[in-house]
């Protein structure tokens, strides 16, 4: 019996925490419900509320057809996600239920569309019925009755609320798109992420094997793709072991055991593997394992462990060939996915340029250039693709130079590449960087995992119109569908890999799923407290910072601090309470600024309608938190390489997480009162430039320091404006522990902002803010 993996230690935590109920919303609504009816996500394509609901007890028994071998394997899965998450387990039997028995029937017929995963679910308080054709109509179904029991464990029976469903999803595409290449996770945790997406029928994992960070699957006939490629030094102090300066490997790889065995797993939940292999470009870690395929003879091992756009390139030859042929067979072998991914995104053309051999062979191929070069490579590659009965699929660059004759395209560059390839007949997935990639931050807080500065929120998600405007009906039939891409340079563990995908991905699934018509934000909000709770009984970490409350302190009259309470999404209401108290929907609401003393701490939580939304936030009040801002509420000068960047140090434990440009690092303190004497107190870090960014390096402005160390300077009106302190960094700058500098800025009439920015030689390393505080020196804080 194939089940979905334990997931019940955190139920009753889960369900204490989110408090949600079945009855959360009609999804016709216009706004936020008090008392809603459904819990649905995504929500179904045509639902009709019924009268009562039915008791699902220990005693409800599952009854499937004599014969029907794949309606009893999805009774047996529903009745484990049902023990897992309620402890109810209900037994499965072949054939009919007895007269007067309430059961659960899972039954063989047409629902009201013909898409393979479609599904009828009836609810009453005599019985549930699911209805489908297909295997995958069944298990959806039953994905459905699992959402609805999904409440408060500590109750039983579990009441599933009377409806009338007829479901089919809006595209045929809907995915997630997970990076193993940069980092590495563990098969319980892609695991736990297949579990997610079934129980929100999402059909397509995408997975991202290679890259120039590392080589993630076994090749039997190229072993060194893994005991070479698959491992590399990170950059700066986490890559050294700091008691014996030996270098640190990080890096592993997935046996083709158990790749079969991840393929089998998702499968049995609905969900195609559609592996990636890159080419021509994104193979450093390839050709570091077997050099004579690339276009140099030693490729730098240690770029490995640096992001960005690389120059390696695969040499386009028949040997190369060869070795990527024997690759894509065994890879084919291991993934009986329809598609076949192979990248095809940037691929810079520097190599070739500069071969004399690859010119020549431009100009016998007849090709215009390099681009047309790099389709040629592409054509090839498909050839193989096509002759194993596979389709080819590859980013949106395949386009340049010709696209392949039966070339699937996923357009990640915004959605112009999903129009060109649509417009010419060809099928496309849209996957934009704008919108859909899951390594920009959720929200403006601090609090939020490192990532790109660029917020991409649950509602922008949600937001996203996978049906561009700019396509006729008969070309929007090319789009298969959407999906999230999770790029994880900066998701160094699988618990932030998982924080920064969930919520966001239920968003897509959603807008997957769910007709447009029927698609509302304000009914979408309104779900997450259930949401919420069927994650954390899922067991996978999600992130809640843009429910929560965040506080901004700042100095107040009379010796008080101003607290002002908001939230990322602006969901719900905030409770508060000064006592030390949990917040309750009873405390006190947050409707202006508090002025508060010093000494007490506020405490915040969100509640929508009945329901708290994310964790109890606490947040100390004094002085000096007042007069203190970290990286993230400071300004940053100008739109370069924006990141929230994780420092390289302690190599276990926490790190810090600054927010940096660092094609300018610099930083705004905005209105800062300089008629008084203040001293500035900073804590530093230091970063490796670990960026592989070509010629826009030598862009990066440096100030030549006037100490060995460098200093900390400080002007007024703009980062050309006056220079009023240079604060020597010393000891502060050598790290790899963050460090403190401080020093007296001069008086200056009235309000002033402050850039801060550092002198260095060097980018390598980059010297980073992590928080400043301007206390006047009058004052003890």
């Amino acid at each position: 019996m194939i089940v979905f993996k334990p997931f019940a230690k955190r139920a009753a935590q889960a369900f204490a925490s989110a408090g949600a109920s079945v009855a959360v919303l009609a999804f016709a609504s216009a706004g936020f419900a008090a008392t809603p009816t459904l819990t649905l996500t995504p929500a179904p394509a045509q639902a009709t509320m019924g009268q009562g609901s039915f008791a699902l007890t220990a005693k409800t028994r599952i009854f499937v057809a004599k014969g029907d071998v794949e309606a009893r394997v999805v009774a047996g899965q529903l009745s484990d996600m049902l023990f897992k998450a309620r402890g109810l387990k209900p037994a499965v039997v072949e054939g009919a239920p007895p007269a007067g028995e309430a059961a659960i029937v899972l039954a063989r017929g047409q629902a009201a569309s013909d898409k393979p995963e479609a599904y009828r679910l009836e609810i009453a308080p005599t019985g549930v019925t699911i209805t489908a054709a297909k295997r995958a109509g069944l298990f959806y179904g039953a994905v459905s009755v699992w959402q609805l029991a999904v409440t408060d464990e500590a109750k039983e029976p579990a009441d599933l609320p009377a409806v009338s469903i007829d479901d089919a999803p809006r595209f045929a595409w809907r995915g997630f798109m997970l990076d193993s290449a940069r980092h590495f996770q563990s098969v319980d945790t892609i695991k736990s992420i297949l579990d997610a997406m079934a129980a929100h029928k999402l059909n397509t994992l995408h997975w991202h094997l290679v890259d120039d960070q590392g080589w993630r699957l076994e090749i039997k006939k190229y072993p060194k793709l893994t005991s070479e490629g698959a491992w590399r030094v990170p950059a700066g102090a986490a890559g050294k072991d700091p008691k014996t300066g030996k270098p640190i490997r990080y890096g592993g790889f997935y046996t083709q055991d158990q790749v079969r065995e991840l393929v089998a797993y998702a499968a049995a939940r609905g969900i195609t593997v559609v592996p990636e292999i890159e080419m021509p470009g994104h193979a450093l870690a390839p050709l570091v394992a077997y050099p004579q395929f690339g276009m140099t003879k030693a490729p730098p091992r240690e770029h490995m462990g640096d992001w960005g756009v690389f120059p390696y390139l695969y040499k386009p030859s028949d040997e190369t060939f060869g070795f990527l042929n024997d690759v894509l067979d065994e890879v084919m072998d291991l993934f009986p996915s329809p598609y076949i991914h192979v990248g095809g995104d940037e691929a810079v053309k520097d190599q070739w340029k500069a071969s004399p051999e690859v010119q020549a062979q431009i100009q016998a191929l007849g090709v215009k250039d390099e681009h047309g070069l790099q389709s040629w490579f592409i054509q090839r590659a498909e050839k193989h693709i096509n002759s194993r009965g596979r389709r080819m699929i590859g980013w949106d660059e395949i386009l340049e130079g010709g696209l392949a004759p039966n070339a699937t395209v996923m357009s990640w560059r915004g959605i112009d590449g999903a129009v060109a390839a649509a417009s010419q007949g060809h099928d496309a997935v849209l996957a934009p960087d704008s919108t859909l990639y899951m390594d920009r931050r959720q929200s403006a807080s601090a609090d939020e995992p490192p990532g790109r500065i660029k917020i991409v929120s649950l509602k922008d998600v949600y937001d996203f119109d996978a049906a561009p405007a700019a396509l006729t009906e008969a070309q929007r039939a090319h789009i298969l569908g959407l999906q999230a891409n999770s790029f994880t340079e900066h998701m160094r563990t699988d618990e932030r890999l998982e924080k920064m995908t969930f919520p966001r991905l239920i968003a897509v699934a959603e807008n997957g799923w769910t007709p447009e018509a029927s698609r509302n934000w304000a009914s979408f909000a309104a779900r997450l407290p259930a949401e919420s709770a069927r994650l954390d009984v899922l067991g996978v970490a999600h992130d809640t910072v843009p429910y929560e409350p965040q506080a901004t302190l700042r100095p107040a009259d009379g010796g008080q601090v101003s607290v002002v309470l908001a939230s990322g999404l602006g969901l719900g209401e905030i409770r508060y309470t000064t006592d030390g108290k949990a917040p309750t929907k009873a405390s006190n609401l947050y409707e202006a600024p508090l002025a508060v003393a010093p000494g007490k701490t506020v405490r915040a939580r969100t509640f929508l309608g009945d329901a708290a939304l994310g964790r109890v936030r606490d947040y100390p009040v004094s002085l000096i938190a007042a007069q203190t801002r970290n990286s993230h509420q400071l300004e940053l000068c100008g739109d370069g390489i924006n990141l929230s960047l994780e420092d390289d140090a302690p190599v276990s434990g926490p790190r810090a997480v600054f927010a940096v440009n660092l094609m300018n690092p610099c930083w705004v303190w905005k209105g800062a009162d300089l008629s008084t004497g203040l001293k500035l107190t900073a804590r530093i870090g230091q970063v490796p430039f670990n960026f592989q960014i070509g010629a826009d390096r030598e862009k990066i402005p440096l100030r030549a320091p006037a100490t060995p160390d460098g200093e900390l300077e400080v002007r007024i009106d703009g980062c050309g404006g006056e220079r009023i302190a240079a604060l020597p960094l010393g000891a502060a700058a050598r790290g790899p522990a963050l460090g403190m500098v401080s020093g007296v800025l001069p008086k200056r009439d009235g309000v002033h902002d402050l850039c801060l920015s550092f002198t260095a030689r060097s980018v390598e390393p980059t010297l980073v803010l992590d928080q400043v505080a301007l206390t006047s020196i009058k004052t003890k804080n």
